[in-house]
């Protein structure tokens, strides 16, 4: 090739690099990235935003341009789309659509692995503007997405719809996991294909909210999911009340994914220059299925988002099912005995303590009155700290800071600070009604529940505080004509309660409680170290729920109690299970045998030995309960020097063929002796291999054999390299 032609071929590719520049410029690809993922937008012909792409990161910039222009990214009602709108606003002159165009976008980094880019639109017709936030978790592989809205009209614009995430994906086939259930029967797992049309997943219960369905979901592509393969999408809102998962397969078999508050009676009058900022959606795309998701949901939750993530969790003894409401000083101070032989460190004091013109005898009563009960406990809840001190451990307090009983001086002096209906018969849940949380009084009466407390007895440890009714006699006097608000408010109003909380006690550890799993989303959790998943601690009953849960939620802020829940189970067994997540207890040592209570003792030691591996390491679910006979799940620490299984038999069949347990997760190259641990006194493992070593080639490829044919048998199993 002579110099010419040389000349002629340079001009020719710096001629299509400016003119790739200047098309670029004027319709921009931008690009959301974590180590495996992408996320990509561009803007069309027509000015709008589209969504490119969502799947595999892609690593060959020249490969963008081949990419299509996809689905509008956040659809608006009024204009020529037929299907499910992200955003629904009716303007000052009554207009009822919304037209955005990009505007411009910003990349900047939040910090060392974190980036955020934010898409800022607006209507070409009218002053509102919508800016789409984006943050990248690069090794979590999680993406969280909010979206602000905004407009400078003279008077109010009404919200009728305003999603937190819109997000499209076209595949063959689409196949959506919800969790599911009830009070005492939480996160169900059910899988259903997806066909044309719509599926909603939805509460309206507002305070409890979680009661039916939970925040979070799975989408797997193309086929059914799968724990160790396939893609699949999983993804949570953080809002700690009414949600909304909208999932519509269009003509064109493409899905649309809209995920946010749910709208149902709750129009927004948004003033001009307020911002109106939508709950965070939380999502991560896995290529190796289930656990991969779950493990990064895990990972991101423990470093970014819940309280106080990267600390360990205390055992402990409540009171609960030892004495219901039925206690006095003396009794609780023999529990705290219990809780020292035990070896767990703390005591938690439950439902029952307080309120004096109506004692809280029963559910019927005395919520809202946060005084001790003095015939219970003439001394207070501060001898109760003391003796706690002296024995050396922790003390805890149950508190149901919302809700008030119509049988409670709380009520009689202040029925305008309850949510309740004029000119109706109230209807109570669990005798109960809630607070109204949008009153800024009620918000400062539910802080000084906890405050009066913390500052009285600041040697509190611990609070769980539970919410057991949804809002029911749905008005609030306080709003007066602002009734559509009353949802959205109440949760806005609990998270300035529970900010006023972190602030002036930012070491206090909270249980995230509500009538069990009625709660659980990770901006509460971003208050609270931990949540109660479900009020049944029947062991296999829990490997179910425990089960549901871990598919977004890390171990240390599940917690699981030992109690008498089916004792056709040894407390061998209920004690295992617990062990998978923050283990309590909920039980009288004068119950057991001396052999129970030395199993315990040896299980808590055991137990805060693994602390590190269980709370801190990943999770792998080896075999499902759903469709057998027996479960196992294991945890791996980071380094992979050390792991523990947990095995059980729930109702094997008789003679069942018993296949051997492929472990996960360590490292193949490394030698590791096998050896079952929690065994009851005088006991000898009857594990194959127990006591050798193996090569983690040879446990993740030939595995062990984990499971028998005993009804409800228990096996946990340490696996430490050498």
């Amino acid at each position: 090739m002579n110099n010419t032609m040389k000349e002629r071929l340079l001009f020719l590719i710096c001629f299509l690099c400016i003119s790739f520049m200047l098309k670029a410029a004027d319709k921009p690809v931008i690009k959301i990235s974590t180590e495996n993922v992408d996320l990509i937008y561009r803007v069309g012909d027509n000015g709008r935003l589209y969504q490119s792409y969502l799947g595999k990161r892609l690593n060959h910039a020249t490969d963008i341009a081949h990419l299509p222009q996809g689905s509008e990214a956040y659809l608006t009602h009024g204009m020529e789309d037929y299907f499910e709108p992200a955003i629904h606003i009716v303007h000052n002159d009554g207009n009822p659509s919304t037209l955005l165009k990009y505007v411009s976008h910003t990349r900047n980094q939040v910090s060392p692995g974190v980036d955020e880019v934010v898409i800022t639109m607006q209507d070409d017709k009218y002053p509102v503007t919508v800016k789409l936030h984006y943050v990248a978790y690069q090794k979590e592989n999680l993406i969280k997405t909010f979206t602000e809205i905004s407009h400078r009209e003279k008077k109010p614009v009404q919200l009728h719809k305003y999603a937190s995430s819109m997000l499209h994906l076209n595949r063959a086939n689409y196949f959506l996991t919800e969790f599911s259930g009830d009070w005492a029967s939480e996160a169900h797992v059910k899988e259903q294909p997806l066909e044309f049309g719509k599926k909603t997943i939805d509460t309206k219960l507002g305070a409890r909210a979680n009661m039916f369905c939970s925040p979070f979901f799975q989408l797997a592509l193309d086929g059914k999911s799968e724990e160790n393969q396939g893609e699949v999408l999983v993804g949570t809102l953080g809002w700690t009340g009414n949600f909304s998962f909208v999932f519509e397969v269009d003509n064109k078999n493409e899905l649309r994914v809209i995920s946010g508050i749910n709208p149902y009676a709750s129009e927004y009058s948004l003033k001009p220059n307020e911002i109106f900022r939508t709950p965070d959606f939380y999502f991560t795309y896995s290529f190796k299925g289930k656990g991969q998701a779950s493990r990064n949901f895990h990972d991101w939750a423990r470093k970014y988002q819940v309280k106080d993530g990267n600390q360990t969790r205390m055992t402990l003894l409540n009171n609960w099912e030892a004495t219901y409401f039925d206690f006095d000083e003396a009794k609780l101070v023999k529990l705290m005995d219990d809780a020292v032989e035990l070896g767990v460190d703390m005591f938690l004091l439950d439902d029952g303590w307080f309120a004096n013109k109506y004692p809280r005898s029963g559910d019927h009563q005395g919520l809202g009155d946060w005084d001790e009960t003095a015939d219970k406990l003439p001394h207070g809840i501060g001898y109760l700290t003391e003796a706690a001190k002296k024995k050396g451990i922790k003390f805890g307090i149950w508190i149901e800071p919302e809700m008030v009983n119509p049988k409670s001086e709380l009520y009689e002096k202040h029925k305008d600070w309850v949510i309740h209906l004029p000119n109706r018969d109230e209807y109570y849940f669990r005798n109960q009604l809630v607070l109204d949380l949008s009153n800024p009084k009620v918000q400062d009466y539910v802080f000084g529940v906890v405050d009066n407390l913390m500052t009285k007895y600041p040697d509190i440890a611990f609070f769980k505080w539970d919410c057991n009714s949804p809002i029911t006699n749905i008005y609030s006097v306080y709003l007066k004509d602002k009734q559509s608000h009353l949802y959205i408010d109440y949760v806005r109003g609990l998270y300035n309660v529970l900010e006023r909380v972190k602030a002036k006690y930012p070491d206090l550890p909270m249980m995230l409680c509500s009538g069990g799993g009625g709660r659980s989303d990770y901006e509460a959790l971003s208050y609270f170290t931990e949540f109660w998943p479900s009020d049944n601690t029947d062991p296999i009953e829990r490997l179910f729920i425990q089960w549901g849960f871990s598919q977004v939620f890390p171990a240390k802020t599940m917690c699981a109690h030992v109690t008498t829940w089916n004792k056709n189970s040894s407390v061998k067994f209920r004690t295992d299970v617990a062990m998978m997540c923050k283990l309590g207890f909920d039980i009288k040592l004068a119950d057991m045998s001396k052999d129970d209570e030395t199993y315990c003792r040896t299980a808590v030691q055991n137990y805060n030995r693994l602390k590190p591996v269980v709370l801190e390491g990943d999770m792998y679910r080896l075999v499902s309960p759903y469709g057998s006979n027996h479960t196992s799940t294991m945890y791996v620490g980071k380094d992979k020097d050390k792991a523990v299984v947990f095995a059980f038999d729930i109702h094997p069949r008789y003679a069942e063929k018993i296949l051997p347990v492929r472990l996960q997760g360590l490292d193949a190259d490394k030698m590791y002796r096998v050896k079952e641990i929690n065994l009851m006194p005088g006991a000898n493992s009857s594990l194959s291999g127990n006591g050798e070593v193996f090569s983690g080639e040879f446990l993740m490829n030939v595995g062990l054999n984990l499971f028998t044919t005993q009804q409800l048998n228990s096996r946990v199993i340490e696996v430490v390299a050498e």
